[in-house]
């Protein structure tokens, strides 16, 4: 029972848990009467994923996706640093900023397709602005949170040694707050995500290729399910990836080196 209980509770838990639950998937897909057409089989899921990937469609696509998305992060990351920065410095900017977030971060980003198609029309620009405006809200508010954490001595300490604002924020405020940096950081991952794959489903494909939710998208006109769980599949997979190789060691190397966390 002990034992049980140690594989569960380990770093590699989550794998045994996804196991169980393609297990179950397989004893559903294949035990019950459900339609193939509705809740296809493991072995169909991959044979689909293979030909995709043999055709290189996946791939292009998957690839045209992140290139949107890891633009669209950079952006997006930028412009929160220096709004938030900034409310760091000026409480009339602050302001500003407080009432911005209070407007647009509740709005989704595909509420704002009518506007965007008139403004920029329906290519890979559309798609990037829906992308910025889904990571900038939840990269402002865990940075202003971050910084208004900090204690007011550490301000105080940088100022006794005659630090700039712009060092106060760069030696002091980014790297005490770094706990709050990086879940923000993961939030506007997860929200690039999901911003990219709706405005591909609904804008077809851009660029001349396409991104993963063009490819998902036409799996469902042709009523490909094994092919749609397949594109869900790649999402998760580098989802997971993104997590456990790229997250993880940037808190190796910041949060846990530092001590805090």
């Amino acid at each position: 029972m002990q034992n049980i209980k140690a594989i569960f509770l380990k770093p590699y838990s989550k794998y045994v848990w996804i196991g169980i639950m393609l297990i179950a998937w397989e004893a559903i897909a294949k035990l019950t009467p459900v339609s193939p057409l509705a809740f296809p089989s493991l072995e169909a899921v991959v044979a689909a994923l293979i030909n995709s990937i043999l055709t290189g469609d996946i791939l292009l696509q998957m690839l045209f996706s992140l290139g949107l998305i890891f633009v669209g992060l950079v952006i997006g990351v930028l412009l929160s640093f220096v709004m938030s920065a900034l409310s760091v410095v000026s409480p009339v900017f602050e302001s500003f900023v407080d009432t911005c977030v209070s407007i647009f971060h509740p709005l989704p980003g595909i509420a704002l397709l009518p506007l965007i198609i008139l403004w920029i029309g329906t290519g890979s620009k559309a798609i990037l602005f829906i992308i910025v405006h889904s990571v900038l809200w939840p990269m402002i508010l865990n940075m202003t949170a971050g910084f208004k954490s900090i204690p007011v001595v550490y301000k105080k300490i940088g100022q006794n040694y005659e630090f700039s604002n712009a060092k106060i924020i760069f030696k002091i405020y980014i790297p005490a707050s770094m706990p709050y940096l990086i879940a923000g950081l993961k939030i506007g991952w997860a929200r690039a995500w999901r911003a990219s794959i709706s405005a591909e489903m609904i804008f077809g494909a851009s660029g001349g290729i396409g991104g993963i939710g063009w490819y998902i998208f036409n799996k469902r006109v042709f009523m490909d399910t094994a092919g749609i769980f397949a594109g869900l599949l790649v999402i998760i997979v580098v989802g997971m990836l993104v997590e456990d190789f790229i997250f993880s060691k940037i808190e190796d190397r910041t949060v846990k080196k530092w001590g805090l966390s």
